[in-house]
């Protein structure tokens, strides 16, 4: 069985904490059949570091983008070399991005515009699009569409949203990952909706550290766990976890292409 998790941010778990090295957090992976990390920057000014980070490991791929939160915080690089730094062959994917109007409403503009940016270069890079998106359902579509993201495609990561959004998303053409909160007691409504998402539009991840998945949950979180997420969903659509482990797996590889898997 192979797995992959699609969305981590590796260097932002607390080592520490852990009380382990960061090999470690590769080992585990491996050890849970995790064999390839995407590691997503949240801001071009973190990007650096992270990859200096993680590139030692070839079994990590990494996304380059700035996220719906950060937008205007970066000081060393301006979003005009979104390009520049994606650049890197290493790079497979732009982001993440998207909208966050939950956390932040007093930067709406600045969010959009930096999600259009986004947008254009993953199209005129041919790299997909790591989306990011709360209560902000009907702009994060519309601004999909009408940058022609479909041309790109990409990802709605950690979907927390209703079937309506879900198949807008999967009309142009869009995959959908699914995190550690799908395991969550009160997380009926996704729950559902992931019944409904076609196997081979799906991908799993972790979103480490953050939203561990039952049974770590409250606790930091790492790609290792993925498995969870895998077995979750299983159950779910009551197909084997090899099976979702294959399937998310070739999905992974079609999405992002340029990834060495």
């Amino acid at each position: 069985m192979q797995l992959i998790d699609s969305h981590c941010h590796l260097d932002r778990i607390d080592l520490e904490k852990e009380q382990i090295e960061f090999e470690q957090l590769i080992t585990n992976a491996e050890a849970a059949d995790v064999k390839h990390l995407l590691c997503v920057a949240i801001s071009m000014d973190q990007f650096p570091s992270m990859f200096e980070k993680a590139k030692a490991y070839k079994n990590v791929s990494f996304s380059c983008g700035v996220h719906p939160l950060h937008v205007g915080e970066d000081k060393n690089f301006k979003l005009e070399q979104l390009a520049e730094l994606a650049s890197e062959p290493r790079v497979v994917a732009i982001g993440e991005t998207g909208l966050d109007y939950y956390y932040s409403k007093d930067t709406v503009k600045q969010q959009q515009h930096s999600f259009e940016h986004h947008i254009d270069v993953a199209n005129t890079m041919d790299k997909p699009l790591i989306v990011h998106t709360r209560d902000a359902r009907k702009d994060t579509i519309d601004i999909l569409k009408s940058n022609q993201a479909d041309k790109c495609r990409g990802v709605l990561h950690c979907f927390t949203e209703n079937w309506e959004m879900a198949k807008a998303a999967l009309d142009i053409n869009f995959y959908i990952s699914i995190s550690g909160i799908v395991t969550f007691k009160n997380a009926l409504e996704l729950q559902e909706v992931v019944k409904k998402i076609p196997l081979d539009r799906l991908l799993v991840e972790t979103d480490s550290p953050y939203l561990a998945p039952m049974p770590h949950r409250g606790k930091q979180n790492q790609p290792a766990y993925v498995k969870h997420v895998a077995e979750f969903i299983a159950g779910l659509k009551g197909v084997s976890v090899d099976e979702v482990a294959e399937v998310t797996t070739n999905n992974f590889k079609e999405l992002f292409k340029t990834a060495k898997v």
